[in-house]
């Protein structure tokens, strides 16, 4: 199969629908980048790679990084973790303080806000500090990147702490539930720091190769889960990696992915390649539009999709 030249194909299909939909902008740092880029990158399991687009320009990964997050927390705490945090899709914004309160402040699944500022709670609990945590988190994404260069956007985690107010009602309102170990400012600011990673769909790509193949680095044959996380991992993204519209991905698109608010969606085929797509303008969803259907032209033009 020709994967470069079905990339150029997508390319050229989107490019019209790349400015429909609107940037993230109740992030003000996000309101500022270029709305119209697009990038998409696939990588093999014999390190093999295709791209289209800004595939080399980086941008902040935002839910992206709870994948990473959640590997690490469930790597450290196996099954204990969902005493603290669900799997089930929240069919919800994935920002609402309803459905916590009404749920004991036990958040539907790691990839909601709610969700994922628990995760970083645990992994306060095992590293202590901000910047340890983070450290952490930071040398994981860049052993699985295969890139040491991994850093934070300062300006987009000011400007998330400085107008994250929902955030911090999340974190209070688990913190009133027993739900939140930490300090609340610390485990925000730690959540914000890793939101506002940098990457690049090249990167991006490289880095999810290990949950295509049970856990293990196809490159480097390297172990970094149990087969049976990555298993655990790939189903939560593909029922809850993007929010209220996760079904509507897995009917449009049929791979596990996950999505982020800075326009990138990362995704899975098992055995096969992961992929990256980079576009920053957003659907209803908060989902990247132009993103969403390039992936779906993707699976339908290789047949890839896991259904």
């Amino acid at each position: 199969m020709n994967y470069q030249d079905i990339l150029n194909e997508i390319y050229q299909t989107i490019e019209p629908i790349l400015k429909e939909g609107k940037v993230a902008d109740y992030i003000p740092a996000l309101a500022q980048v270029n709305p119209n880029q697009f990038a998409m990158s696939i990588t093999l399991f014999d390190g093999s790679s295709y791209h289209i687009g800004c595939s080399d320009e980086n941008f902040s990964i935002q839910s992206i990084s709870k994948v990473f997050t959640f590997t690490k927390a469930l790597s450290i705490y196996s099954k204990e973790l969902y005493a603290r945090v669900g799997k089930e899709p929240s069919g919800n914004p994935f920002n609402s303080l309803v459905q916590l309160e009404y749920e004991l402040g036990i958040p539907r699944n790691p990839f909601i806000n709610a969700g994922a500022i628990v995760i970083t709670d645990t992994l306060l609990n095992k590293y202590k500090t901000v910047d340890e945590t983070y450290n952490e988190i930071s040398n994981f994404i860049k052993e699985i990147s295969d890139n040491v260069d991994i850093s934070f956007d300062k300006n987009v985690w000011f400007s998330e702490y400085k107008h994250g107010h929902r955030n911090m009602a999340l974190a209070n309102l688990m913190k009133s539930f027993n739900n939140l170990d930490n300090d609340v400012e610390e485990v925000v600011k730690t959540y914000f720091k890793h939101c506002s990673i940098t990457m690049s769909t090249k990167e991006l790509s490289r880095a999810m190769l290990f949950l295509a193949n049970n856990g293990i680095d196809p490159i480097t044959n390297k172990r970094f889960i149990t087969s049976s996380q990555a298993k655990r991992i790939n189903a939560v993204m593909l029922t809850c990696g993007h929010y209220d519209a996760s079904g509507d991905f897995a009917y449009h698109v049929g791979l596990p992915g996950k999505s982020g608010v800075g326009g990138g969606i990362v995704a899975i085929v098992p055995k096969v390649m992961s992929l990256a797509v980079f576009s920053p303008r957003l659907n209803n969803w908060g989902n990247s539009l132009a993103g969403t259907k390039a992936l779906e032209m993707f699976t339908t033009k290789t047949n890839l999709s896991i259904f």
